[in-house]
């Protein structure tokens, strides 16, 4: 039971920083334009356009740094299940837009504030 608390309390938390990520991005001038994309074999955070760029989000949130960052989490593997997905989402469109993959690094702060740390074009691609 204790488990099966710990994975709920998990996806709770990160669905919570997925949430104040999104917002976070709209402070910075992003439109949010999907969340939780999930097609097979892939899965997007968060999808947003900054101008005209197409922005694929990936939101990681740990409460420290003793495994490594939350960006460095995201491995290869991981990096090419949300290029999948991106391609899937882009065959959707009827143009190809500029596109870019971010990370956003979450961790907790004061009170019940979040901290963020925006790593723009994370996949270097």
């Amino acid at each position: 039971m204790k488990l099966l608390a710990s994975i709920r309390n998990t996806t709770s938390i990160g669905q919570s920083a997925e949430k104040q990520a999104a917002r976070h991005l709209q402070e910075h001038g992003l439109k949010i334009v999907r969340q939780n994309f999930r097609c097979k074999g892939g899965e997007i955070d968060i999808i947003a356009r900054d101008n005209e760029t197409l922005v694929f989000v990936e939101v990681r949130h740990r409460k420290s740094n003793r495994f490594g960052t939350p960006g460095e989490t995201v491995t290869y593997k991981k990096q090419q299940r949300i290029i999948l997905a991106a391609q899937f989402f882009l065959q959707t469109l009827k143009t190809q837009p500029q596109c870019r993959f971010d990370v956003i690094e979450s961790r907790p702060g004061e009170a019940s504030e979040i901290n963020f740390n925006w790593i723009k074009d994370a996949f270097g691609c």
